[in-house]
């Protein structure tokens, strides 16, 4: 089957990434059984009330939306017939709206039939106040979404929409059945467990078996709309674990195919592929892994309130002159050389790629300057008071907890973190949690990322595609998560500023490129002057495959998984 693409962004191209053969198709199922290993489990296969890829990556062999990204950062045509352009009329003269029309025939993994009406439903489902969709940045300014005919669906948006291209396109945004979940809406999508687990969808692969934390069991969907595709017969999505037991699985005892993030000390990650059983494969797009930082109070005397606005302002995490230091206290370019090898980059940005979006601005922080660090913490009035190497003023002291999630390579960053900072009087707590619980949904876990009982947390984050709208809207107010929208939302940090939510209004009605990255750049600038966030080192993606896998084209635009129908085992 032809895919039709445009591309969304030229300098995507040209970016470093792994590329095998595509292997040949006899019959559906032809390549038996396949293995693969994310070490974060998954714990719901719904992207839209899901925290990350260890979800959303499982999902996407079931559910899938009206186009994605390519591994060269090229918007392609999945559901869709085509592309909806200015030039084929699909996307109207005054930019207030895009006409999507369906590939005919399309079906379901039960044989029902695809519609247009499931397109309005799942647009309706994410708009939903009460569900607490994740993906809600993606339809931001969508004022309605309708049926013209059973293959045809318009979006409008209130004002006019340069990049149209945000609901309903990429991994993270796929079409559910409305049929299937017609009775989870609002305030009752979290609670259809069966719904969550097992999505009817028309991806390469139906699920077969969920064991939440656990394992994921696939077989090939019986009416998938290529015929000779997928090539395999069966998949086991196996979680859990950690990076270098999932690297091992593949690169030295050969029982996995696939082994995904492999945050493994680059050393260790080379002298396992020396084994000859598998090959490491990388790609960079927009990856970061990055503080967040609490603007809000995290104190436990708080009950409800704590890390929320309503419990108040974080004692020190507020002062300018904290948070200063602390980045300037890193050495970035040591993080990543021990972290990650030629798969890191240190960065002083939130946005560093697509590079027309890249700011220079704030450049300074890639010099670490423990004297300067050291300085301004004197010259606020932070001192060591007792002689105790830890400083206070007005009684109270720079003291943080700092969590994470459980891996070896972040904990080697913790460690040399609290010590750079140990130099300049903060002293430093280390927590690290289970993955799949650190980036679990359980709204009763008081250890998920997004409840962020603590000062500091450290993880990675990118998002699909070369258009940063949608992710950077992650950071205005109404992205906030709190106990009112079950902690679902991205604004980790709980920045609020009017100044940024209006530049992120602006974004969305500005057409010419070069425009639309100055914005960018003026937004990744607020966010890293006000210090929500501290950024370290961009990251490449790192994953392993077997010798005999073959089809695999590394993408770091949507997800790593994006093309499995195509994948297949060599002789």
């Amino acid at each position: 089957m032809t895919r039709k693409r445009i591309s969304t962004l030229g300098c995507a191209a040209g970016m470093a990434m792994s590329l095998l053969p595509v292997g040949a198709f006899a019959d559906r199922g032809d390549a038996g059984h396949l293995n693969i290993l994310y070490w974060q489990a998954p714990t719901i296969l719904n992207p839209y009330l899901s925290s990350g890829p260890k979800d959303i990556e499982p999902a996407s062999l079931a559910l899938e939306p009206l186009a994605r990204y390519d591994e060269n950062g090229n918007l392609t045509a999945w559901l869709a017939a085509e592309i909806p352009t200015l030039a084929n009329g699909g996307v109207s003269n005054d930019l207030t709206s895009i006409t999507w029309a369906l590939q005919p025939g399309l079906l379901w993994s039960d044989g029902s039939a695809v519609t247009a009406h499931d397109v309005v439903f799942t647009a309706d489902y994410c708009m939903t106040p009460e569900g607490g969709c994740q993906q809600a940045t993606k339809f931001s300014d969508v004022t309605s979404v309708e049926a013209l005919d059973d293959l045809t669906v318009r979006i409008t948006f209130a004002a006019a929409k340069p990049f149209p291209y945000g609901p309903l396109v990429g991994v993270e945004t796929p079409i559910l059945q409305k049929a299937q979940f017609k009775e989870c809406m609002g305030a009752n999508a979290p609670t259809c467990t069966t719904q969550n687990s097992a999505p009817i969808g028309t991806g390469p692969f139906q699920v077969t078996e969920f064991r939440a934390g656990d394992v994921v069991t696939f077989e090939a969907n019986p009416n998938y709309r290529d015929p000779d595709k997928p090539g395999f017969a069966t998949v086991t999505f196996k979680g859990g674990g950690d990076a270098i037991g999932a690297a091992r699985a593949v690169l030295e005892t050969g029982e996995m195919d696939y082994a995904w993030n492999l945050q493994v000390d680059p050393e260790v990650l080379s002298q396992m592929a020396s084994g000859g059983k598998g090959t490491i494969v990388r790609s960079f797009g927009t990856p970061v892994e990055r503080l967040m930082i609490n603007r809000t109070n995290p104190s436990a005397k708080l009950g409800d309130a704590r890390s929320t606005r309503d419990g108040g302002a974080h004692p020190f995490l507020t002062d300018p002159s904290v948070l200063t230091a602390m980045s300037a206290a890193i050495d970035r370019a040591v993080v990543a050389e021990l972290g990650y090898g030629t798969a890191g980059k240190p960065t002083c940005d939130i946005l560093p790629a697509p590079a027309i979006y890249a700011s220079d601005a704030n450049a300074a922080c890639l010099t670490q300057d423990l004297g300067r660090a050291d300085q301004l913490l004197t010259d606020a009035g932070w001192v060591d008071s007792d002689g105790d190497g830890v400083r206070e003023k007005d009684g109270v002291r720079l003291s943080v907890l700092f969590q994470t999630s459980t891996n070896p390579v972040r904990q080697d960053t913790q460690a040399l973190l609290k010590s750079w900072w140990a130099e300049i009087g903060i002293e430093t707590e280390l927590r690290h949690i289970d993955p799949s619980v650190f980036f679990g949904g359980d709204q009763a876990s008081p250890d998920t990322f997004q409840k962020f009982y603590a000062d500091i947390q450290m993880f990675t984050n990118f998002f699909p595609g070369t258009d940063p709208e949608a992710y950077l809207n992650n950071w205005t107010c109404k992205s906030i998560p709190e106990p009112a929208n079950n902690w679902l939302g991205f604004n980790i940090p709980r920045f609020c500023d009017p100044a940024y939510d209006a530049l992120a209004a602006k974004l969305a009605q500005t057409a010419v490129l070069e425009d639309r990255a100055a914005i960018a750049r003026d937004m990744n600038d607020m966010l890293m002057q006000a210090g929500a966030l501290i950024p370290l080192v961009h990251r490449g993606d790192v994953s392993a495959i077997s010798h005999t896998l073959d089809g695999v084209r590394m993408n770091s635009w949507d997800s790593e998984l994006w093309n499995i129908a195509d994948w297949t085992r060599s002789d």
